[in-house]
């Protein structure tokens, strides 16, 4: 396949595009900082602004599948700072993709997004909600977005984040399953690259844990 990752130069999005080219993929890789990728075989680095509607127009042109994986820098201003990344990158790709006749989108939220909110426990809720509110109430808004575009979207939604190898890890995709737990970035890659291979994941919300 050839693939447009957003997000592509750091935290799971690096992650991947060196999963997908491990696999023999072609992926243009979309990123503020993509100018300072190395430059490898079937890699195309492509400068741009995830938000921005032309930017995202161009990069969604001659790809079969779309990987989003955008994160924020994470730091204090997230308590007081209002996140819109996820939600304006998602109100530029979609459209993009509709008109280009992409179909397949792979996007990676967190636990705690959308109706996987329900799994997370008192304490989990609190804290979640004291430290990352802003931003998991954008992963909400691109939630929603993404579920009435009508294209063939998956929902990946890891737990804690880790930096470890793949390792073994488990898809969840019953509500009942829901848990928080730790996962690695590339795991949660690997995770992306099995679900571009898997169309009975094709409308399905799952939750990454170790």
């Amino acid at each position: 396949m050839k693939l447009l990752v957003i997000g592509a130069s750091r935290g799971i999005g690096a992650c991947v595009v060196e999963a997908a080219l491990a696999r023999g993929h072609e992926v243009r890789a979309l990123s503020r900082s993509a100018a300072d990728m190395p430059l490898r075989d079937g890699l195309e680095p492509l400068p741009g602004d995830a938000t921005d509607p032309e930017a995202v127009a161009e990069a969604v042109q001659g790809v079969d599948a779309v990987v989003m994986a955008l994160g924020v820098p994470e730091g204090l201003s997230m308590l007081w700072t209002e996140v819109t990344l996820f939600s304006e990158a998602t109100g530029a790709l979609l459209p993009a993709m509709q008109q280009a006749g992409v179909r397949r989108l792979v996007a990676v939220t967190g636990i705690g997004a959308g109706d996987s909110a329900s799994a997370l426990s008192t304490a989990e809720r609190m804290t979640q909600k004291a430290l990352l509110g802003r931003p998991y109430a954008d992963k909400d808004r691109q939630e929603e977005m993404i579920r009435a575009s009508g294209l063939d979207w998956t929902l990946l939604r890891p737990g804690i984040l880790t930096n470890g190898a793949v390792g073994r890890y488990k898809v969840l995709r019953e509500p009942g399953e829901w848990r928080m737990g730790l996962i690695s970035r590339r795991a949660v890659a690997d995770a992306v690259m099995q679900t571009l291979e898997d169309e009975t994941s094709i409308g399905t919300a799952p939750v990454l844990v170790r």
